[in-house]
Order: structure tokens, then sequence, then C-alpha cells
């Protein structure tokens, strides 16, 4: 139910994860001039294809996915918090790996990240997915007051 507030924080979470879609994760610039993204297939310098990213690939179209499917559970809310805890590690992963191939791309090609708002998404994504959790949460233990009531 789209009226319930964890239901838009998992929606927000689907959008911005989005954003992975339309172009560049993270940017590097190396001493050259050259500019290297890491994209959601793979690691280029310019135009040309250095490294393909499976995981961030695989992550990047997850995440979006279960946080879909999270919001259209709202009957089930057991389950709907056990999906919400996979999808907090999901994200958590994510950034992990994220970090990952930003230390490795630094050291391996001598780059230096270039900064940007892109970078703060995923952090944004672990945060909604919380409160979502604490929302249904919040709803499960409501309901389990009204049936002590009973």
């Amino acid at each position: 139910m789209i009226q319930r507030i964890q239901s838009l924080y998992l929606l927000l979470t689907t959008l911005l994860s989005f954003l992975f879609l339309k172009g560049g994760i993270l940017n590097f610039s190396e001493a050259t001039g050259s500019v290297i993204k890491l994209t959601i297939t793979g690691i280029f310098r310019n135009t040309e294809l250095l490294v393909k990213t499976l995981p961030v690939t695989i992550l990047s179209i997850l995440i979006p996915l279960l946080a879909s499917i999270i919001i259209f559970l709202y009957k089930k809310r057991g389950l709907q918090l056990l999906l919400v805890k996979v999808l907090m590690l999901l994200i958590l992963v994510f950034i992990l790996l994220l970090a990952f191939y930003s230390y490795s791309i630094a050291e391996k090609f001598n780059a230096s990240l270039t900064p940007g708002v892109i970078m703060a998404i995923p952090l944004i994504q672990l945060i909604l997915a919380f409160l979502a959790y604490r929302g249904i949460k919040k709803d499960e233990d409501l309901v389990k007051s009204y049936d002590r009531l009973r």
C-alpha cells in the first residue's frame, strides 16, 4: 500500500537505484588527463572497456527489483521485515563493493576519485531501507497489540 510511509521509503530506494543505470557510478581522473568511469557494466577509460564488473551489475539490478517486490508484500509484514533486512544487506555489500573498486582503481591506474553527488546515493538508500524497516516493525507491533486486546 502506497499510503504507508515505509512504502514511500522503498519507492524512493527504487527510484534512486535507477540513477545508477543512467551513467557512471564513480569517476576518476588520471594524471594524464584521461577519465576512468565505473559504470554498472564495467570500468571504462574514455570509451574503452578495461574490466567488466559483474557483481556491480547484479547488485544494481537486484536492489531496485527487491525494493519493488517488498512494496507489494504489505499484507505479509513478517516476510517484508525479512526482505528489508536482505535489502539492507545487499545495499551494504554494494557500498563495500564500490569502496573496493574505488580503492583498486585508484591504486592500479594511479587515479584520483572525482567527488560527485551520485556517490552518496547508496548511503541514502541504506538509510531509507532502515527507515522502511522501522515503519514495518511499528506496523507489526501495532497489529500484535490489537490482537492482545481481543
